[in-house]
């Protein structure tokens, strides 16, 4: 049985073909023995506490709990009823009467939880070496750091261990540890996993995370655990719509190559250099954008305000146990003691104008593209110099829970040294569906195994373009397609790609005069006597919809378009007295064919008010 695949896919593919859940729980330790690797769990679960708990999910029904029968393993800081919570800090030990508020929904889904994973001791660390347990060895070279926080979750999925493991993420603790051992790691909008249940390490923005061995299980997990809890103050509603089809051309902001930071390390270069080649071929538009204010709003997340929270979450416990807690930890969150209030505050202050001063820069992408870390280290390098090695770790992740944003980190390649290769893409917070739609498409791309498995990729499966809600669908034509000027305006209504489509041949296209973005108008004519024009179907909530159109200013107005595929729906016409001084470019099927080909000389003839 050690042959089983535990990508949710094959798993469940596997149960639906008569095998057993305890099968699957012999191969679980089967593995946790074949890896010999202390360092990976601080807590194990049972044989026969699993089985009870397979017992109790019943008849395989992957409808009803779409995580039947999946093992999984959770960050020891996150508690589960029964087990002891350490955070890696045997003196910290507390038994908890029920599971973490994550735990219970994952749980409620039909996943098996193993055992507590070990971390840098109180979440505080990238690398994984930080504990007072043996140090988990990277599951694709062990002269590596496994990287941290959450260094067992990583190398348990690594290992074909569990099909999923949960960590917590405040600096990167769920991007950097995927990336060094070949796995995804979805680091969701802060608060839209619930943190009741969780050991704070910096309160205002710890998120719980995912580690998986593909972005489709990854997101699976995700949409079974999200959900607003009222029993956590940072929690909010964050939309996990199924993973449906990307908008066909993304705008994806990249470090601009003068701010691009990897510390001599020329094979992280060109593996960077790489994934964005691959993704320029997936159809993006990459845009430089200058990085200086995102590395210093990383520089923040260790001076000041959030040393002093992470200070705050455990002061009763170090005051009075500091001689229990690794050395390298204690003195980060004891320098604390040496702040002020007003120190407190000058670091908030400092986030805000940063957050004023880059809302603008994320809102003019899509999303963003960035490697998951700027080298690798090994562990006698981090041991050597614990404190410089950790910071360099952090330079592309330290500033995305500051600045409110979402991420997937996910393996790319590998380098020319043989080295696991990732990137992570990030996003506005609440767009975690789209980085991880276009994340699928590069991780398949890469044609890599999984993790330390040699499983290869799975065929990704179909995404879901049929949608059963009330969100009503919107064709555009122009400058509010995707990769368009205006795309952020539907964005940022949470407007969904839908599907790319043509209209019926009966209409023409024409590049409007005196508009301050360039933009088309759509006329409806004679059955048969137009063109086929292409367009997008987004769709948009009744409220955002409505909020949409009152935006919409004239000429241009809604009414009804037909689609060649048998459908209408609203969408964008223009008036008729709209058309004056107006070009017709019906011929170029489209307002993208039409910026592409000709749009700059043509639309320099189109006059301006």
């Amino acid at each position: 049985m050690s042959d089983i695949r535990f990508d949710i896919g094959s798993l469940h593919a596997a149960y639906a073909s008569g095998m057993s859940v305890a099968a699957v729980i012999e191969t679980v330790l089967q593995r946790v023995a074949e890896a010999d690797d202390p360092g990976i769990f601080i807590h194990l679960t049972s044989k026969a506490e699993m089985l009870a708990e397979a017992e109790a999910l019943g008849g395989f029904d992957p409808v009803a709990k779409p995580l039947w029968g999946v093992p999984f393993a959770v960050k020891d800081n996150i508690d589960v009823a029964g087990m002891p919570t350490t955070a890696a800090c045997a003196e910290y030990a507390y038994l908890p009467a029920k599971d973490a508020t994550v735990v219970a929904r994952l749980r409620a889904a039909g996943a098996l939880v193993v055992g507590k994973t070990n971390l840098d001791q109180f979440a505080t660390g990238l690398v994984g070496v930080r504990t007072p347990y043996p140090i988990p060895r990277n599951a694709v070279d062990p002269k590596l750091v496994p990287g941290g926080s959450s260094s067992g979750s990583a190398v348990a999925t690594a290992r074909g261990i569990v099909s999923f493991a949960l960590g917590t993420d405040t600096a990167g603790s769920g991007r950097i540890p995927a990336g060094l051992n070949n796995i995804v790691g979805l680091k969701p909008t802060v608060g839209a996993l619930s943190a009741v249940g969780v050991v704070p390490a910096c309160r205002t923005l710890d998120c719980v995370s995912v580690f998986a061995l593909t972005v489709d299980d990854a997101y699976s997990v995700f949409r079974a655990a999200a959900a607003k809890d009222d029993a956590d103050p940072y929690s909010r509603f964050t939309a996990a719509p199924p993973l449906g089809p990307r908008p066909p051309v993304l705008s994806v902001g990249v470090p601009a190559k003068t701010d691009r930071e990897f510390f001599g390390d020329a094979a992280m270069q060109a593996g960077f250099e790489a994934a964005l080649r691959t993704l320029e071929k997936l159809g993006c538009r990459l845009v430089e954008i200058p990085f200086g204010d995102f590395y210093a709003t990383a520089n923040l997340l260790y001076e000041g305000a959030w040393v002093a929270e992470r200070y705050a979450a455990i002061a009763d416990f170090m005051d009075a146990n500091e001689a229990a807690m690794h050395p390298v930890t204690r003195t980060i969150i004891g320098g604390a003691r040496k702040l002020s209030a007003a120190d407190a505050f000058n670091g908030l202050y400092a986030l805000q104008a940063y957050k004023v001063r880059l809302a603008p820069v994320i809102a003019s992408v899509d999303l963003f593209c960035v490697p998951t870390a700027p080298t690798h280290y090994t562990i006698g390098a981090v041991l050597a110099d614990p404190i410089v090695t950790n910071s360099r770790l952090g330079t592309y992740t330290n500033f995305v829970n500051l600045l409110d944003m979402c991420g997937i980190a996910i393996p790319t390649g590998k380098r020319d040294d043989g080295l696991p290769m990732s990137v992570t893409l990030l996003a506005a917070a609440g767009r975690d569906a789209l980085t991880a739609s276009l994340a699928s498409e590069l991780h398949a791309a890469s044609g890599l195994g999984l993790g330390a498995t040699g499983w290869a990729m799975p065929a990704s499966p179909a995404k879901i373009s049929d949608f059963d809600d009330d969100m009503i669908e919107i064709v555009v034509v122009g400058a509010h397609l995707s990769g368009m000027p205006l795309n952020g305006q539907l964005c940022a209504l949470g407007g969904r790609m839908s599907r790319a489509a043509k209209t019926v041949a009966s209409y023409q296209l024409y590049a409007l005069a005196g508009q301050s973005v360039p933009k088309p108008g759509l006329v409806r004519v004679a059955d048969g006597e137009g063109a086929a024009i292409d367009v997008e179907v987004w769709r948009l909530s009744p409220d955002a919809f409505g909020r949409f159109v009152a935006a919409i200013p004239p000429p241009l107005g809604i009414g009804t378009i037909e689609l060649d595929e048998g459908t209408s729906a609203k969408g964008f016409l223009v008036e008729t007295a709209g058309l004056s001084r107006a070009i017709d470019i019906s011929a170029y099927g489209g307002w993208r064919s039409f910026i592409a080909k000709a749009g700059g000389e043509r639309l320099e003839s189109v006059p301006a008010d």
